[in-house]
């Protein structure tokens, strides 16, 4: 994927013809890279397919054939768990980690789920505002949940009533 870089007014007309669809097995290797462009600590391909395998609800966000974007759920026992949204850099502050989010929260009403909860890096400040925006308040705190650079990170709980 070395064909990232896309002009400020490209990108911004891309974004309206992205599309948004579920992940399959072949979108791995490509899902993958967005991981690595978006995160110091990417999950590993194994753990998509596990999400794939359990029938987790797997979404991509996809431009033109690129995919920029993916968001897994799990939802069970009227909750739902997000677990991981993600954005490609370039792609970001364009309304699609919004977008896929409240895609997500809207399979999460029609699965019967009352509540949502994830985990945000204490650090991930644009993170918290989307979340917040979205409904979201901070229910708890995982000491040491996330690995960094030196050593571990804290993650904020956060919940919101669907």
């Amino acid at each position: 994927m070395s064909s990232w870089r896309l002009p400020a007014q490209a990108a911004r007309a891309a974004s309206s013809q992205i599309r948004l669809r579920a992940m399959v097995r072949e979108d791995l290797p490509f899902v993958m890279q967005v991981e690595r462009q978006a995160y110091e600590f990417p999950w590993t391909e194994g753990i998509f397919r596990d999400c794939l395998r359990v029938g987790y609800c797997c979404r991509v966000l996809e431009d033109e054939g690129r995919l920029v974007g993916h968001g897994i759920m799990a939802v069970a026992a009227g909750e739902c768990h997000l677990l991981n949204i993600c954005v490609h850099p370039r792609y970001r502050r364009r309304g699609l980690g919004r977008r896929l989010l409240s895609h997500l929260l809207d399979v999460a009403r029609q699965g019967q789920a009352k509540v949502a909860l994830l985990e945000v890096r204490r650090s991930n400040k644009a993170a918290y505002a989307l979340y917040y925006s979205l409904g979201f308040n901070e229910i708890g705190l995982r000491k040491n949940y996330y690995p960094a650079r030196h050593g571990r990170e804290d993650a904020l709980v956060l919940a919101c009533d669907l």
